[in-house]
């Protein structure tokens, strides 16, 4: 075999959460499990970038009071089962992995007892964090576990192309007429070689994060393209509630690819969402005020913006929280200070921006897809969690419980039973080429990404109607079918790459959108 053809036990494509808690799951049953990154760190996701905390549990938590909690904010579209399993299996998930085996530290009162917090939706305070930077500390423990692990191979700048299936690329027709599609690995671009590998594997794991860069402003990594869930798509899985992107209420307003995250905590903490005219205004759109949900907020603020003609609101911390705000939030200060904003005596200029994908790829409580061999957990996945709009700090709980959970499940399944067989890796061809017109200008990319990025903000974005779906559609349609042929004529890129992926998301979620035509939480239509 040369060095463009590989295989693993278990391919785990994406090292945020829910990857890198898959794979030293695997790696600790004593799985051979290769860990691939399309960033050049393997910390690269959105999991390092979250701000407010993780969900454990209240003093003398009944999980029954965090399960309503989470399906008041996805208005009860939740899958029952496994909001159940995350309120039930959660908090001794964040026991066993991040306080007992990586020893995550996070905020203490002076008693030594979690300084737990409460952000939007939650009834209780029942949220672990470290100061404002909750995520950067669970990466930074979950990588060293991970690159210490003999068990893992970690390779960054590798890109997913398009998974392997014995329905669409076995060459012998044994494979075609079974009824059964199965996944087996991937195909890879890696950057520094700039080719293709075939990776084989006898499980995949798909841990790709969201899609909020197929918006024009969003809080999101650059690698949040959709891929996992496009994969997953071309390869026939089943994918749910694309409709439902979550916009986090309060972005920084500033000019930037990625908008800074301002902390749902902050207004946790008691700061006021105020106008231009320094009118608290939360209460007139919910009883819930400040405290409501992020669709209600996201939806408020941008009444307001209309209604004032402003480009922003302001987020008032300096007139309404008692905690010492540099000691809080130091990442927040830190930045604000940046753009010349002092939090602790002026407001904090916000607005929306694309935040949170609550749709993807339809697994079970094990991760499991309707694609055979196929696996997915994180951001990529849809578990059902959260219904129609996320609540705050679950994303974290939910990438790690599901991380365990597909770890442990092909853990259980693996044997030599349960492996590829010698005929069926065989029948997987190699990767050709796709074409040798060398016709990829960069302009032309960067236009079809703006194209891209206006057109979902514009018509698939916080409040949709009919005529904005039905042009976002025609668009992305149109969009999608030039990247076909464009595709197929041009040598492979990670940059075609990504616009292909991110072109294909951005069709998915319109298609999704306007099918729906029934008004709930993120998915939020206008009658005209």
């Amino acid at each position: 075999m040369d060095s463009y053809r590989l295989k693993t036990q278990v391919l785990v494509i994406g090292t945020g959460i829910a990857g890198s808690t898959a794979a030293l799951t695997l790696a600790d049953s004593g799985l051979e499990v290769t860990l691939i990154t399309a960033d050049d760190k393997p910390d690269g996701g959105n999991t390092a970038l979250a701000q407010g905390g993780i969900v454990f549990k209240a003093v003398d938590e009944d999980p029954r009071d965090l399960e309503q909690d989470i399906l008041t904010a996805g208005w009860k579209q939740n899958n029952t089962r496994a909001v159940r399993y995350l309120a039930r299996r959660g908090p001794s998930a964040v026991q066993e992995l991040l306080l007992d085996s990586l020893g995550v530290e996070f905020a203490r009162n002076t008693d030594g007892s979690f300084d737990l917090i409460r952000e939007g939706g939650h009834g209780k305070e029942r949220i672990l964090h470290c100061a404002d930077y909750t995520g950067r500390v669970i990466m930074d423990k979950l990588m060293a576990a991970v690159q210490a692990h003999p068990g893992i191979t970690l390779l960054t700048r590798r890109t997913a192309v398009d998974l392997l299936t014995s329905h669409h690329h076995a060459t012998s027709l044994e494979f075609k007429y079974q009824l059964t599609n199965q996944c087996c690995g991937a195909y890879i671009y890696n950057q520094e070689q700039g080719q293709v590998e075939t990776v084989l594997a006898d499980y995949t794991l798909l841990a790709t994060g969201g899609i909020g860069q197929i918006y024009l402003h969003t809080t999101n990594t650059s690698s949040s393209i959709g891929s996992g869930m496009v994969m997953a798509a071309r390869a026939k899985a089943k994918t749910v509630n694309a409709e439902y992107v979550q916009f986090h209420p309060t972005s920084l307003f500033h000019r930037a690819p990625r908008k800074f995250l301002v902390s749902e905590a902050v207004r946790g903490a008691g700061a006021k969402l105020v106008n231009s005219k320094g009118e608290a205004f939360m209460q007139r759109y919910d009883s819930r005020a400040d405290m409501a949900p992020r669709d209600i907020v996201s939806r408020a603020i941008q009444e307001e913006m209309l209604h004032l003609g402003d480009d922003c609101v302001f987020l008032d911390a300096a007139n309404h929280v008692s905690r010492d705000l540099v000691e809080s939030f130091p990442t927040i200060h830190a930045k604000c200070r940046e753009i010349g904003v002092d939090m602790l005596c002026q407001p904090i200029p916000v607005v929306p921006a694309a935040h949170y994908f609550c749709g993807g790829i339809l697994t079970d409580v094990n991760g499991r897809t309707t694609l055979s061999r196929l696996y997915a957990g994180g951001e990529c996945s849809c578990t059902g969690v959260h219904g129609a709009n996320r609540l705050a700090s679950t994303s974290l709980l939910e990438g790690l419980l599901w991380g365990i959970s597909a770890g442990k499940d092909i853990a259980g399944r693996y044997s030599k039973k349960t492996t590829l067989s010698r005929r069926l890796t065989d029948a997987m061809p190699d990767w050709v080429n796709p074409g040798n017109v060398q016709n990829e200008d960069p302009a032309l990319l960067a236009q079809d990404w703006a194209t891209l990025r206006h057109t979902m903000w514009n018509y698939v974005g916080i409040t949709r109607t009919d005529a904005r779906l039905r042009r976002a559609f025609d668009d992305m349609r149109s969009l999608y079918r030039h990247l076909q042929d464009f595709y197929k004529s041009t040598p492979m890129s990670k940059e075609l790459i990504d616009l292909f992926h991110g072109a294909y998301a951005a069709y998915i979620v319109t298609l999704a959108a306007l099918r729906n035509d029934e008004s709930k939480g993120c998915h939020y239509r206008i009658q005209q």
